[in-house]
């Protein structure tokens, strides 16, 4: 039987997302090469800032209906802080994709590396691993400016909506336990926990009370709850506790922000966007432009995100040596920073986009499987 192949719509975007794409394409190419058993085809489309201010447009035509058409979507950074909407925004299109393919699971793993800047000083603070999981189409970012959809707008006065439907919650939720109950049987605690402000608002009371019919499903998953306010002091307070957080889509845009505070800073923030169909990996860092082109930017979130591509595939697929490739990845960064040979500028180091990214590559093509 022949390799499977798999096709994945690479938007590099603006700023550092084309030099964070390449590194990326240059690890996971590297992965692929040494377990082999799949192959990948990248299909580059446009998008972003920079390429609606020479098109008024944020996607070159057709874009979306090839992102549709293909296995996953890879995309580096968009936005441009001097390249706006006239209401003030900035270019947004990945949270248009995000609606049109009902990417609803928004995952952001948070886990400590070893000679990182800890931002804490307990010791504890080295054992970090828990995922940040949100809601990525409804919440508040529903009425988000490029939805349109603002109740009320005049110059007195801006309503914005926040809403939780049953059926997105429901699949949150499941989404949580499932994943929960994978990190369990890879030796973690296996716990998801609701953050919310249940006490305060009716969307999220509601949204509470679905986390507790779906959990019935997961008897072997051990729950917990916590209101957004306390759940911000526990991160910084004791963050190693955490397994598993399932929230609303604001509460999980500023939590993973904090929680990749505390790891290092964004620059290690990887993220996947997954939806039943269809799912965006992205690192979550911003575009940078500053550093562009400068050899400066640090890679290795949207290298974690090519890794978290690789293992979704191989979930979907059934194709093992998807999941051994992200493995890999996975474990060449993690060696790479014990033994101080991965040293990012973002944290003081001396390596640059290239070096990282050539350190890491060298690394996936030597580690022991």
């Amino acid at each position: 039987m022949g390799n499977q192949k798999f096709r994945v719509a690479v938007i590099r975007g603006d700023g550092i997302g084309f030099d964070v794409t390449d590194a990326t394409l240059a690890v996971v190419d590297a992965a692929r090469a040494r377990v082999g058993g799949f192959e990948l085809e990248y299909e580059s489309l446009l998008a972003g800032a920079g390429y609606f201010a020479e098109n008024g447009v944020d996607v070159a035509p057709g874009t979306e209906e090839a992102a549709a058409a293909a296995d996953a979507i890879f995309l580096g950074a968009i936005g441009l802080p001097a390249i706006r909407h006239t209401d003030g925004t900035e270019i947004s299109p990945h949270l248009r994709l995000r609606e049109i393919f009902q990417l609803y699971a928004g995952v952001r793993p948070v886990k400590a590396y070893p000679n990182v800047p800890q931002r804490l000083a307990d010791p504890r603070a080295a054992e970090i691993d828990f995922i940040v999981l949100r809601e990525s189409t409804e919440g508040l970012f529903y009425s988000a400016a490029v939805h349109d959809r603002c109740p009320v707008e005049n110059d007195t006065e801006v309503q914005d909506v926040l809403r939780i439907t049953r059926p997105t919650t429901e699949r949150l939720h499941d989404f949580a336990f499932k994943l929960a109950r994978k990190r369990k049987e890879r030796g973690k605690r296996g716990k998801v926990t609701c953050v919310d402000k249940a006490n305060v608002f009716r969307s999220m009371a509601f949204f509470r009370s679905i986390f507790d019919e779906r959990a019935a499903n997961y008897p072997d998953i051990e729950v917990g709850y916590s209101y957004v306010d306390a759940q911000a002091l526990d991160l910084v307070r004791q963050p190693w506790e955490a397994d598993v957080l399932v929230m609303e889509n604001m509460f999980g845009d500023i939590l993973s922000d904090l929680a990749g505070g505390l790891v290092g800073g964004m620059g290690m923030a990887a993220c996947a966007e997954v939806g039943d169909e269809h799912a965006l990996f992205q690192p979550a860092h911003g575009s940078a432009p500053d550093i562009m082109g400068q050899d400066k930017a640090n890679p290795l979130a949207a290298i974690l995100s090519g890794a978290l591509m690789l293992d979704y595939l191989g979930d979907r697929s059934g194709v093992e040596a998807l999941g051994e490739a992200a493995q890999l990845i996975e474990q060449a960064v993690y060696d790479g920073f014990a033994e101080n040979a991965v040293r990012p500028m973002e944290f003081g180091g001396d390596m640059g986009t290239r070096a990282v990214t050539e350190e890491v590559v060298a690394r996936v093509r030597s580690v022991r499987i």
